[in-house]
């Protein structure tokens, strides 16, 4: 086997674990000085450059960046690659802007030349934004997921993405049948699923947009496709809950009508969960179900606040999401500026290590894949950004004035976006130079 070992030195940085559990002192390694080894993909050693230069021999290059700090890749667990070119949509809630904005967009994607087109955008924006791993929406067309994996294939990114199943109150043009929708996703899943580094999503877009057949489709993939992954939508908007209720008054809430027909589960991700309950989350952590905590698009969109110390204190698993187009930038970092923002507004603080935990480990964690990605340690897949601390003159200034690695990343967050990212790594290879 040819081996590729690289050593890369800087600064390092990374998240041991949530600080709402170790505190917040253990929940992080820093490396002023330090070396990060890689090997066939993955992370081979990190820790001291007094320490692990000497070890290394004259056969491994070492690439030294300066003012520079090593991190994890970022993980994105909520994003809709079909919105990439309505970002930025004006002036309506959720319900009027699926119909006004997002519908006729993703009606686009049944052409599979402008599925690649849109599809090399996305995951070029990714990675300029540091994302090395997402859990991505694409559109009810089969065309839309070929073409996202085949475009991350190419870069051997470590990436869940699944086609909308979508049967009923959305345009014709646009849905599928409860039968369609679960033939075109098991033909997804045999042909992508655990090929190379990624995996698939079952991903009915919203209870109310599938019937209790599709539903219940759904759910039948689940069990018949070991390691496949559910991701939709939840509790997101007040208008969308009374909506679900008229819909499904059988159930106990928006919650338990993905409960009722099998959809919760280890690998079962949850978008937004702005208005839950705390029996709601009781019954995701139960389930070892997550959430993607969506500022941005929550606040474009008006949609409210999420309660992320409520999530805490049941142990739900929760990630970062971008949520694109509603979301407002394909950026960690500023989404990370808005999360800051959206605590503050309920009288709670997210500090910086809680937030890169939730922007790598944490969101590793929400998608069952935090003993593979998220942390800078040995055995770890090699997805990992250099990050520019010169990035901007406000910036360079800003730092200088730094005491300490906590105030260094609060204000790479505040002031940081794609132009902090000088370099992407993805298993050891750059797939990205600013």
């Amino acid at each position: 086997m040819n081996t590729t070992r690289k050593a890369y030195r800087a600064s390092l940085l990374h998240s041991l674990g949530d600080p709402a559990d170790l505190g917040i002192d253990a929940s992080y390694q820093y490396i002023s000085d330090g070396v990060l080894v890689v090997e066939n993909g993955h992370i081979a050693a990190m820790g001291e450059a007094a320490v692990l230069l000497p070890t290394l021999g004259a056969d491994t290059p070492v690439e030294h960046f300066e003012n520079a700090l090593i991190t994890p890749g970022f993980v994105d667990t909520h994003i809709h690659l079909p919105q990439t070119g309505m970002i930025g949509a004006y002036g309506e809630q959720l319900l009027d802007w699926l119909n006004t904005y997002t519908f006729p967009c993703e009606r686009q994607f049944a052409d599979k030349a402008h599925a690649d087109d849109v599809a090399a955008r996305f995951v070029a924006e990714l990675l300029r934004n540091g994302t090395t791993t997402a859990l991505v929406f694409g559109s009810v067309h089969p065309e839309s997921v070929d073409a996202l994996f085949e475009a991350c294939e190419r870069h051997n990114l470590r990436m869940i993405a699944g086609k909308v199943m979508m049967d009923r109150n959305a345009p014709d043009y646009l849905t599928d049948t409860a039968q369609t929708g679960y033939e075109q996703s098991k033909a997804l899943i045999e042909r992508w699923h655990g090929k190379g580094r990624l995996q698939y999503a079952v991903t009915p877009r919203f209870a109310p947009t599938s019937t209790p057949e599709q539903l219940t489709a759904a759910g039948r993939l689940l069990a018949e496709h070991e390691g496949v992954y559910l991701h939709t939508h939840l509790s997101e908007n007040q208008q969308e809950i009374e909506w679900v209720k008229a819909l499904f008054p059988e159930q106990d809430g928006y919650l338990d009508v993905y409960d009722h027909y099998g959809l919760l589960g280890e690998r079962s991700v949850f978008a937004h969960g702005v208005h839950l309950c705390e029996d709601e989350c009781a019954r995701l952590a139960q389930t070892g179900s997550a959430l993607a905590f969506c500022p941005t698009s929550n606040l474009f969109l008006g949609s409210g606040l999420f309660n992320l110390p409520m999530a805490e204190r049941h142990n739900v698993k929760v990630g970062l999401g971008t949520d694109v187009g509603a979301g407002t930038s394909f950026s960690i970092l500023q989404t990370l500026n808005e999360a800051y923002k959206v605590m503050q507004l309920q009288g709670a603080r997210l500090h910086p290590f809680k937030s890169l935990y939730l922007a790598t480990l944490g969101g590793a964690r929400a998608l069952s894949l935090g003993d593979r990605v998220g942390r800078l340690a040995p055995g770890y897949e090699a997805d990992f950004l250099v990050l520019d601390l010169k990035a901007t003159p406000l910036l360079s200034y800003r730092l200088a004035q730094c005491r300490d690695i906590a105030e260094t990343l609060f204000v790479l967050m505040t002031l940081g976006d794609d132009r902090v990212v000088q370099h992407t790594f993805a298993a050891g290879h750059r797939v990205h130079s600013r």
